[in-house]
């Protein structure tokens, strides 16, 4: 799977256990991401989908396209835009797990896109960018 140019990057993050303080503004960056989505005309399915393969932080509904969303939030830009972290591998591993969405409910045919959120800032309002279609899948 090949990112769109210029919209996602090819760095990662480092593997290994999360920190308390990481789960918890993973888990605050999901619910102001909902809240923009909302706000955009999304409808939210369900979030946090796992399957034996991993998770997606959203499943939407919007202008009639069923929509797979990574949510990516970062205090500081210290380690980059929070956009740099869907990487190639996490691409590939995004896919997986809404092709196994599409599979239980019975929705292979159905015309789905990848979205990225990126949500930045530590003091004030925070920034928001909504990738539409960030990346092309792999199932």
């Amino acid at each position: 799977m090949v990112p769109k140019q210029g919209i996602m990057g090819q760095t990662g993050k480092q593997k290994g256990s999360l920190s308390r303080g990481y789960s918890q503004q993973g888990q605050e960056g999901e619910e102001l991401a909902v809240r923009h989505l909302k706000r955009r005309g999304y409808r939210i399915i369900c979030q946090n989908y796992r399957s034996p393969l991993g998770e997606i932080d959203i499943v939407a509904h919007h202008r009639g396209v069923l929509v797979f969303v990574e949510v990516k939030s970062r205090r500081s830009e210290t380690f980059g835009s929070p956009k740099l972290a869907v990487t190639p591998a996490k691409q590939r591993k995004l896919s997986q797990v809404a092709w196994h969405y599409l599979q239980q409910h019975n929705l292979t045919e159905a015309s789905a896109r990848f979205d990225v959120v990126t949500i930045s800032g530590s003091t004030g309002a925070p920034y928001f960018e909504v990738i539409e279609n960030a990346f092309e899948s792999t199932y």
